[in-house]
């Protein structure tokens, strides 16, 4: 096959690369590509053998397959799909099974015929799980190979269970997941310490012998491994580099997801670029860095060796520019997130007026606030503002059961003991506590019965968030927030859903809507623009997006100011900062303690502070003040 020269812009990439606007968009375009090939294969006589993927990342190409069939009238009846992988231990009916996963995001939908249908069985013994991994490469090949394998990338690069360290030639066999991919799946499986140790994959050689290949990556937090494996070498640590290789192989990605990528992060390299406020800070501010030299310091021959000599040029020198972006930077650092009454606010992020504001945080998940702005949650009450946090979701699925049977053994106990009047209590015993010793016994006996996978009924998960209720309202209070202050919207995508199957619903954007409606908001802090579209905060953040828009020119909006920040992916870079809220030790040990109010497992470098740390240093690199730690904000539309 002989393939196109990639366009200047592109040079840098080893892997041919599509990036589209959203998620959907891209799924779309895939799944218009798979109903092409399956009816011009019809047309020929001959059956469709693809290959499927699971996780988040497919979930709405699965949901355009499904459409396509119910309105276009698309059959799958002569297709044949093999699916990459499955957890060594699960029973095909255990909830987080992918062979659950695929019925319930594709095959229980469309005409796939049952005998069609392959995935590995992960119930194999272990003696003799060879024989199975080759039997599965034997019914590939019968079916005559594979036409289009659809794939997703793992924060290790992984395609497929292919952990680092997997061969380029490698077949389908048992894997040991590595620690990040674990890590990644412990909140589908309420703790890492309940995520399957292994798998059994497809190899990267079976992978390969495709003679298409379709990889598809949202939101930010794969942004850097997509550049890896795009631009990268190909390399047994990243196995998604080895379809650099393939004559057929191609990148789907979101907006987000392509943020890492020489194009799209540092375009002066490759092509023209028209020089705009934005684009001039982001190149100054990653000379500096490259250079590990303030901004102040940066050369004029440092530029021209570095593709912005036209920037110097338009400039006059390094000296005038070097001082505007420093005097940029400097301007977005405040210890007011709500604005400084009486104060000339000029060149200060937020206004002085009005005094005090109403804030609206809008936290996708209880946690989700106060790991990317707990300190400044805690200004904005000092300093007098009307603070409203607004958790959009009970977060009861990050409840593990463990959490929910110790509630109800102190429930259990307390009850039982007030009742027969062993505490001396006599009033108490007098009491009738049958009901709440019958909760507790049912609680118990609820979680005895779905077992450590099944699914948590309802009375249940109502019980887990009553518990992240708590923690949010001990987190709030620590950080100096009435209780009062703190509400709950229980947005039903979360209440009927699980991680990777939630769907947004006009209920959602409604609830929204009327809360941004009813406390007609001077600023709001919310997360999860660049977040994968299918997780809580991207599902989220969808929702409020919708509700904004439908709130149209309502005067309150005018007035209104949305600060966005990142919750579980990567921080802010300096030139995507517009504000940066400095933190002092006492207050970062404030936000920590307000942190492990939280039960559930947080990433080791949030239980420290060490991102809020590092952003800090950043900063003191490009030559600013130097803090404890900062924490960012970008202006939503600035």
């Amino acid at each position: 096959m002989t393939t196109a020269a990639a366009p200047t812009t592109e040079q840098f990439e080893k892997i041919p690369t599509k990036i589209h606007p959203t998620a959907a968009a891209a799924a779309a375009a895939l799944a218009r590509e798979v109903a092409d090939l399956i009816r011009e294969r019809n047309a020929a006589g001959r059956a469709t053998v693809l290959g499927l993927a699971t996780g988040s990342t497919p979930v709405p190409f699965y949901r355009e397959l499904i459409r396509l069939h119910r309105e276009e009238g698309l059959s799958f009846a002569n297709v044949i799909t093999f699916n990459l992988d499955e957890y060594h231990g699960l029973a095909r009916d255990h909830r987080e099974s992918y062979f659950r996963f695929m019925r319930e995001q594709l095959f229980d939908h469309v005409d796939l015929k049952p005998g069609s249908i392959h995935l590995p069985d992960g119930t194999v013994a272990l003696d003799k799980v060879f024989a199975h991994c080759q039997a599965y490469e034997a019914a590939i090949d019968a079916a005559g190979g594979i036409d289009l394998q659809i794939l997703g990338i793992g924060r290790t690069g992984h395609i497929g269970f292919n952990e680092p360290g997997s061969t380029r030639d490698s077949r389908t066999r048992l894997i040991a997941l590595d620690r990040i991919t674990r890590e990644d799946a412990a909140a589908d499986f309420l703790g890492e310490a309940n995520v399957p140790r292994f798998a059994i994959t497809m190899g990267v050689g079976t992978i390969l012998r495709a003679r298409r290949i379709a990889l598809m990556a949202w939101g930010e937090n794969k942004a850097e491994i997509v550049r890896q494996a795009v631009e990268g070498p190909e390399t047994e640590a990243v196995s998604a580099s080895f379809l650099q290789s393939h004559p057929d192989a191609r990148f789907l990605v979101d907006a987000a997801a392509a943020k890492a990528l020489t194009r799209v992060k540092l375009p002066w390299l490759v092509t023209h670029v028209d020089w705009d406020e934005a684009g001039t800070r982001r190149a100054v501010t990653w000379l500096a860095l490259k250079h590990h030299k303030p901004v102040l310091k940066l050369l004029d021959e440092e530029y021209n060796e570095n593709g912005m000599a036209e920037l110097l040029t338009r400039q006059g020198r390094a000296y005038d520019l070097n001082i505007r972006i420093f005097n940029q930077l400097q301007h977005t650092i405040t210890g007011w997130p709500g604005g400084k009454p009486d104060a000339d606010d000029t060149t200060r992020p937020e206004r002085a007026t009005p005094h005090p504001k109403r804030s609206l945080v809008l936290a996708p998940e209880p946690q989700d606030d106060v790991l990317s702005m707990g300190a400044t949650l805690q200004r904005l009450v000092e300093h007098g503002h009307h603070v409203e946090v607004v958790y959009l979701t009970s977060g009861d699925l990050r409840v593990a059961d463990a959490e929910a049977s110790k509630f109800a053994k102190v429930l259990l106990e307390t009850s039982e003991t007030i009742a027969t009047g062993a505490a001396g209590d006599a009033a108490g015993a007098a009491g009738d506590w049958s009901r709440q010793v019958a909760y507790a016994r049912d609680m118990l006996a609820q979680l005895e019965a779905k077992g450590p996978f099944g699914d948590p009924p309802a009375a249940l998960r109502r019980l887990k968030g009553l518990i992240r209720r708590g923690e949010a309202r001990d987190a709030a209070q620590a950080l100096g927030l009435s209780p009062e202050h703190v509400r709950f919207l229980d947005l039903p995508f979360y209440a009927k859903g699980r991680y990777r199957q939630f769907r947004l619903e006009d209920a959602d954007i409604a609830a929204v809507r009327a809360t941004l409606e009813e406390i007609q908001p001077h600023q709001i802090f919310i997360t999860g623009h660049l977040a994968d579209p299918n997780s809580v905060q991207g599902v989220a953040w969808r929702a409020f997006a919708a509700a904004w828009d439908q709130c149209g020119q309502a005067p309150w909006k005018n007035d209104c100011r949305v600060w966005l920040h990142r919750g579980h992916q990567r921080e802010l870079e300096p030139h995507e900062i517009h504000m940066a809220v400095p933190l002092s030790p006492d207050q970062l040990a404030r936000k920590l303690a307000a942190i492990r109010k939280f039960q559930s497992p947080t990433n080791p470098d949030q239980l420290t502070g060490e991102r809020n740390r590092q952003t800090a240093r950043t900063y003191d690199a490009l030559g600013l003040a130097e803090y404890e730690a900062i924490e960012a904000f970008e202006r939503w539309g600035a």
